[in-house]
């Protein structure tokens, strides 16, 4: 360790980080030293994202230096004219965020490869819009997303405008490790912008990318709209003035946002934690929506590509919507007027409701793994196909409205949402009674999510291959009637087997006789899983709020079953 740690302070060019690694030299902190020179920051189809610090195992310049090297020479060795086409490269309002974008274009620049380099923080929708507009081989999004301050990341687009998917992100890994232990070129921004190597990116980008934004809409009428009223936040993220100049050009004018969260900084000083689905995350906004009795309150998350809302309720009070009704109400809205080729997509731990929506309305639907990189493949798959793509979305509040942005775009679902609201607003109805309008229709379908920590201390096989030795044959007291096996890729029911065309991942699917759902991700690096559950129940003669109650009381009942049934499977 001590040959690693010595060559790590030779090439590491931020006197910070080689004066904390002296420090903890000089202090005996061996532990401390032993994790951050444990191995690299490990490299996956999500890029990288890790805490700030000094070491192969934290975010910092020489790290983001070495990453944008290997991904240089590999964009170099495996795509056409990758020099010319280049790289689009954006940041969010994160501590270091800009620092390491510019690290990025100067190491990239020195290897040949031209970047097209945002002047501003900007939401990452906007990286990967500029991928396609520019026809770039490339993209890198320097952000964290909606992890704590203390996080940062380097997330990568492939010249399809979507994020990497396999094998390029085991290619791109390998490609880092042999960057790590060599000398790579370096090119000063000054210069690459004189010999035309370099580009900023900034308000006609953003104006394009806006127009694409207008273009979406399936509504050309803008009745309702400059009376829906709004509230938003952007959680103290880089949303702000471009989802506020989307909503004003879509024609809506009585729009507040959180004036203490608007501007980025990242040190997200008035929340906990900075993701619009934790408990506490929207209390600001919704006071702000309860002031100016505003129908939606809607949220980005701090890098602007997810999208929260919570709707104003008959008795004033405000709910918040989960992924899978925002994904059912927008969807819904989008296939009324697509073609009839229209294709849309979830991934598998989403609710089901969207491909009964899809049926209904005679369009495909296609499930993906999860992770809006996935989604984005199989809408290129269905293109391919001769099919329109025209929606995708998964549970954790991630939403891609037709091919304008190949990933996450919380903004576009922004607009399309508030449309939406301000359609059903002119015809005399709520969000909320659309959506129990939907329930009425095509049933309701109601989803959670529980992650269980399992006891760390027990002896024995990880629990993904205890549940596959010990196939359970009930959930909660009702039967199995079908098990997906990702990992073996396989359904079997009834006694056959089929194979399953996905790729492989650590992922069980059980279907119960009462339709109800249960799928279990077993982490791999932590004595945890993550279980997502969802019941289905139909709506009589009765209201919607009483069939949703009784719904809610079969998913707590479904939850606490199972969560007690792995439990046991540990004694």
């Amino acid at each position: 360790m001590d040959e690693a740690i010595r060559r790590w302070l030779e090439r590491d060019p931020d006197p910070e980080t080689r004066g904390e690694l002296e420090r903890l030299l000089a202090a005996g902190a061996d532990v401390e030293l032993a994790d951050r020179f444990a191995g690299r920051l490990a490299f996956g189809t999500a890029g990288l994202r890790g805490t700030y610090g000094a070491g192969p195992n934290r975010i910092n310049r020489l790290v983001v230096r070495e990453t944008s090297a290997g991904l240089g020479r590999y964009l170099l060795a495996t795509t056409p004219e990758a020099a010319r086409r280049g790289v689009v490269i954006g940041y969010d309002g994160r501590r270091l965020s800009d620092v390491f974008a510019r690290d990025a274009a100067a190491t990239l620049i020195g290897l040949g490869v031209r970047v097209f380099l945002y002047d501003r923080c900007a939401p990452t929708p906007l990286c990967a819009y500029a991928v396609l507009a520019r026809h770039a081989a490339g993209g890198v999004m320097v952000t964290a997303s909606h992890n704590p301050p203390e996080y940062d990341g380097y997330k990568v687009y492939w010249g399809d405008g979507a994020q990497i998917i396999p094998p390029h992100d085991s290619g791109i890994a390998a490609a880092i490790e042999r960057a790590a232990s060599e000398e790579f070129p370096w090119c000063e921004l000054d210069r690459a912008e004189r010999e035309g190597l370099l580009t900023w990116l900034g308000q006609e980008t953003i104006d394009a990318y806006l127009e694409g934004v207008r273009r979406l809409s399936v509504r050309p009428e803008r009745t309702g709209r400059e009376q829906l009223r709004v509230a938003y936040t952007a959680m103290h993220g880089v949303g702000a003035a471009v989802a506020e100049a989307a909503l004003g050009a879509a024609g809506f004018a009585a729009v507040w946002s959180v004036a203490e969260q608007r501007e980025p900084d990242g040190r997200f000083p008035t929340l906990r934690f900075p993701n619009p689905e934790e408990p506490g995350a929207m209390d600001r906004v919704i006071a702000l929506a309860r002031a100016h009795d505003a129908e939606l309150a809607c949220a980005n998350d701090p890098d602007a590509d997810r999208l929260a809302v919570a709707v104003r309720l008959p008795d004033g009070t405000y709910r918040q919507l989960n992924g899978d009704q925002i994904g059912a109400l927008l969807g819904d809205e989008l296939l009324a007027s697509a073609p009839p080729d229209a294709a849309v997509g979830t991934s598998i731990v989403s609710s089901r409701m969207l491909g009964v929506i899809a049926a209904a309305r005679g369009a495909t639907a296609f499930t993906t793994l999860t992770g809006l990189k996935w989604i984005a493949a199989g809408a290129a798959k269905q293109t391919a196909a001769g099919k329109r793509f025209v929606f995708g979305y998964e549970e954790a509040i991630g939403f891609m409205i037709g091919e304008l942005v190949r990933d996450k775009d919380g903004i576009s679902a922004l607009v399309a949402f508030c449309e939406l609201a301000a359609a059903l607003r002119a015809r005399g109805i709520s969000v909320w009674q659309r959506l129990g309008e939907l329930y009425r229709q095509h049933g309701l379908y109601l989803t959670s999510l529980a992650s269980i920590r399992l006891d760390p201390n027990h002896r024995g096989p990880p629990i993904g291959e205890r549940l596959r030795a010990q196939a359970p044959t009930t959930i909660a007291g009702v039967a199995v009637t079908e098990c997906v096996d990702l990992a073996a890729g396989v359904r079997r029911q009834g006694g056959r087997e089929e194979p399953v065309d996905l790729p492989r991942s650590d992922v069980l699917l059980y279907t119960l006789a009462d339709d109800a759902r249960v799928i279990v991700r077993p982490s791999g690096t932590e004595p945890k899983v993550k279980c997502y559950y969802e019941v289905h129940e139909t709506v009589g003669d009765e209201t919607v709020e009483t069939a949703l109650r009784r719904a809610e009381a079969h998913l707590a009942a479904l939850t606490r079953a199972h969560q007690t049934e792995l439990q046991a499977l540990q004694d």
